[in-house]
């Protein structure tokens, strides 16, 4: 159901890898409630191709751009600006890597090295997206950012490993760089912490599958599903939320402040 909450507004998506992926199901969300975007990522993403099918679903120009790199943004934020005629409304950060994890590294035996990549990647591009915005002063007045995290930042879930220390710093981020961009121009910035979703990324996350039914049974609404989490985005980049900044907001079913449930009790017992 399309209410126009975006109409007129323009922003950047970054991330969108697959159908899969949150940040696609957000920008066909934000595209249906009347938003005009520019999609983004890194280049190695952008060779798969697939993001050219969501380009012409949401009538979106792709604007390639390794977040790690100053210049790359700088450009992305340039030519979007010359895309829309003017600066941009709202931003989607959905993108997170981990070398670690990838190497199959536990987390007491990590590689510095891949690790210092994995939190530039993961959570300090976050601050060099907005300290670019903010040196070109690309988002306009009462503009909204919104990163994707997880709940392994606040409690231990062991095989997520070094990317609970990214989202953990992406959500200081969210908070320092928050307050500064809120008393320049009312921009806002927060978190969502998002139930676990069967995308590609998150597949490559050991125990995956299992832990998706366990948050399930945890969750008295279940799990919430990432056209869901597409539709609080909007919800979050539209004017509804102008006193919304700094939070980061649980979008989990109810996961986060359930101690147990009845359903895995009845599991336990089995």
């Amino acid at each position: 159901m399309s209410n126009q909450l975006l109409k007129g507004k323009k922003g950047i998506i970054f991330g969108a890898l697959d159908e899969k992926s949150i940040a696609w199901k957000t920008a066909l969300a934000c595209h249906a409630q009347g938003a005009e975007l520019v999609l983004s990522n890194a280049p190695v993403a952008l060779r798969m191709g697939e993001i050219n099918k969501l380009a012409e679903a949401v009538n979106a120009p792709v604007i390639g751009a390794d977040v790690v790199n100053m210049d790359d943004l700088k450009n992305l934020f340039t030519e979007s600006m010359k895309h829309f005629g003017g600066g941009i409304d709202f931003i989607l950060h959905s993108i997170g890597m981990s070398l670690n994890v990838r190497k199959n590294k536990h987390y007491t035996e990590i590689d510095y090295g891949f690790n210092q990549k994995t939190l530039d990647i993961s959570a300090m591009s976050l601050h060099r997206v907005l300290r670019t915005a903010w040196e070109l002063d690309a988002i306009n007045e009462g503009g909204s950012v919104v990163a994707l995290t997880y709940i392994a930042a606040q409690r231990v879930f062991p095989d997520y490993n070094e990317m609970a220390d990214a989202k953990a710093l992406l959500e200081s981020v969210t908070r320092s760089f928050g307050y500064h961009y809120g008393v320049k121009k009312k921009v806002r910035i927060n978190t969502v912490s998002q139930s676990p979703t069967r995308t590609t990324a998150g597949s490559g996350v050991k125990g995956f599958d299992g832990f998706v039914t366990y948050a399930e049974k945890m969750s008295p609404l279940g799990n919430a599903s990432g056209e869901d989490c597409a539709n609080y985005c909007v919800s979050l980049f539209s004017d509804l939320t102008k006193m919304v900044t700094m939070q980061n907001l649980f979008h989990d079913g109810g996961f986060s402040f359930t101690g147990v449930t009845n359903a895995v009790i009845e599991q336990m017992e089995k």
